[in-house]
C-alpha cells in the first residue's frame, strides 16, 4: 500500500505536515520551577526523529497557579521563551512541525505526579525546600466544588480573574509563537479548568460564565479569541475536548462548540474523553482498539471541521483505516510511540511506503534501510490486520 493518506502531507493554514502521525502532548512532569530541562529535549527530539509529522510538547502552564505538579512546564512570563525556543529547534531540525499545548489545571492543581500517587501535595519541610510560593500555588475553579473526595474544595475565581485568564492565554499564545512554535492547542479536556467551566458538575457560577450551557462555553470562547488575537493567522489551533465526560458533556454539545469555534479560528478538534470525575469514562462495555474514534467521527460530521483521533491507535493498517473511513484527518499515536519512539517508520515500513527511512535522520535511518532490504521471510510478528469496527456514534 504505497499510496496511504497516513504518509500522505497535510496542510493547516500556512503550516504543512509532512504525514498526518501526530505526538500529543504527554506531561512529563520534569520542568524545574516551569523551565524545560534535558529530559524534555530528548523526548521531545526523539519523537521528531522517529518520522512524526507534528510533536505537539506538553501541557504548559498559562499562569503559575496552574501548575498541576512541581514538575509543570510554564509560560506565564516571557523568561520561558529562549528555553522553549531550544525544543523548537531541535523538533524542526528533525523536518517536524513543532506545536505546543497551553493548559490550566484548575482545581486538580498543587498534585503530586502521578507515579508518586496522584493526589493532592501535602505541605511538607521537603517539599517547601523547592517551592517558596506554596500559598500563591492554590488551585482555583469555577466554583468550589472538589474534584472528588480526596481532593480539597478549590477557591472559586472571581470574575474579575476569569477575565484576567483569558488574557493570560493570550500572553502565553504570543510567548509560544516567539519561541518558534507552528501548532498552537488549548487543552479543554480531562478535567482541568477550560473543561471545569464547561461542565456543569463542576461549574456553578450565577454570571454570565455559568448556567445555560451557552453561558459554559463562554470561557473558551473568550481564551479562543484571545489567543488568536495573538496567534498569527497563517499558524493552525487545535483545542482538545472531552468529547464524552460521563458526566452530562458529551459528542452533541462538543459538536456544537466546535461550530462555535471554527469561524473564531480554531482549526482542529483533538478528540479525547473523560476527567471531569475521577472515574475512568469506559466507551461501550471495554476499553478497545480505537475506542474514542467514533468521538472524533461524531464531531468531524457533526460539526464540519478537522478532527485528531486518539485512543488505542496501535497499528499503521488501522491509523490508516480510521482516515479512509473519513473518521479523523489526524491520528495521534501516544503511549504506544512511547513504546517505540520509531513506530512512523514502522507503520512506513508495514505499509509498503516508498523510501520510509527517507525522512528520518541518517544516524539511524541509514541502518535501518539496510537491515529492512535484507528481508526476513516474514511479515513483522507485531503486523496488525482485519482490525474489527470500533463501532460509530450516530
Amino acid at each position: 500500500m504505497s499510496d496511504t493518506l497516513l504518509f500522505s502531507p497535510l496542510t493547516i493554514r500556512g503550516v504543512e505536515l509532512k504525514n498526518r502521525i501526530v505526538v500529543p502532548p504527554m506531561h512529563q512532569y520534569s520542568a524545574i520551577k516551569g523551565f524545560p530541562t534535558d529530559w524534555h529535549l530528548m523526548n521531545a527530539g526523539k519523537f521528531a526523529a522517529g518520522g512524526a509529522g507534528l510533536v505537539v510538547v506538553e501541557s504548559t502552564k498559562v499562569e503559575r497557579r496552574g501548575c498541576g505538579t512541581v514538575g509543570d512546564l510554564g509560560i506565564w512570563d516571557d523568561k520561558f521563551i529562549e528555553p522553549l525556543a531550544r525544543l523548537v529547534k531541535f523538533i524542526k531540525q528533525q523536518n517536524a512541525v513543532a506545536g505546543i499545548q497551553l493548559g490550566h489545571s484548575g482545581r486538580k492543581a498543587r498534585a503530586t505526579r502521578p507515579w508518586e500517587g496522584d493526589r493532592p501535595l501535602q505541605r511538607t519541610p521537603e517539599i517547601e525546600a523547592v517551592i517558596d510560593d506554596w500559598d500563591e500555588w492554590t488551585p482555583v475553579a469555577p466554583s468550589a466544588i472538589a474534584h472528588s473526595e480526596k481532593w480539597p474544595v478549590p477557591r472559586a475565581l472571581e470574575r474579575h480573574e476569569v477575565k484576567d485568564l483569558v488574557q493570560a492565554w493570550g500572553a502565553a499564545a504570543r510567548r509560544a509563537d516567539a519561541a518558534g512554535f507552528d501548532v498552537l492547542e488549548l487543552h479543554g479536556a480531562h478535567g482541568y479548568l477550560v473543561h471545569e467551566f464547561l461542565s456543569e458538575k463542576s461549574n456553578q457560577r450565577s454570571d454570565e460564565y455559568g448556567g445555560s450551557e451557552l453561558n459554559r462555553m463562554r470561557f473558551v470562547i473568550e481564551v479562543t479569541e484571545a489567543v488568536r488575537a495573538h496567534w498569527p493567522a497563517h499558524k493552525p489551533l487545535f483545542v482538545r475536548l472531552s468529547v464524552e465526560d460521563n458526566a452530562g458533556w458529551g459528542p452533541q454539545q462538543s459538536a456544537q462548540l466546535a461550530t462555535i469555534l471554527k469561524p473564531k479560528g480554531v482549526d482542529v478538534i483533538d478528540c479525547s474523553s473523560g476527567g471531569i470525575t475521577d472515574v475512568a469514562p469506559i466507551l461501550g462495555k471495554e476499553i478497545k482498539y480505537s475506542y474514542q474514534v467514533p468521538l472524533s467521527e461524531y464531531v468531524r460530521r457533526h460539526a464540519d471541521i478537522m478532527t485528531m483521533a486518539v485512543g488505542l491507535i496501535i497499528h499503521g493498517d488501522q491509523a490508516e483505516q480510521i482516515l479512509r473511513d473519513g473518521q479523523a484527518d489526524l491520528i495521534a499515536v501516544g503511549r504506544e510511540i512511547l513504546n517505540n519512539p520509531n513506530w512512523p517508520m514502522d507503520a512506513a515500513v508495514k505499509l509498503g511506503v516508498e523510501g520510509p527511512f527517507r525522512n528520518v535522520p541518517p544516524q539511524f535511518g541509514y541502518w535501518l534501510g539496510t537491515r529492512d532490504k535484507r528481508g526476513f521471510g516474514t511479515r513483522p510478528s507485531t503486523f496488525q490486520n482485519g482490525l474489527s469496527d470500533p463501532g460509530k456514534v450516530s
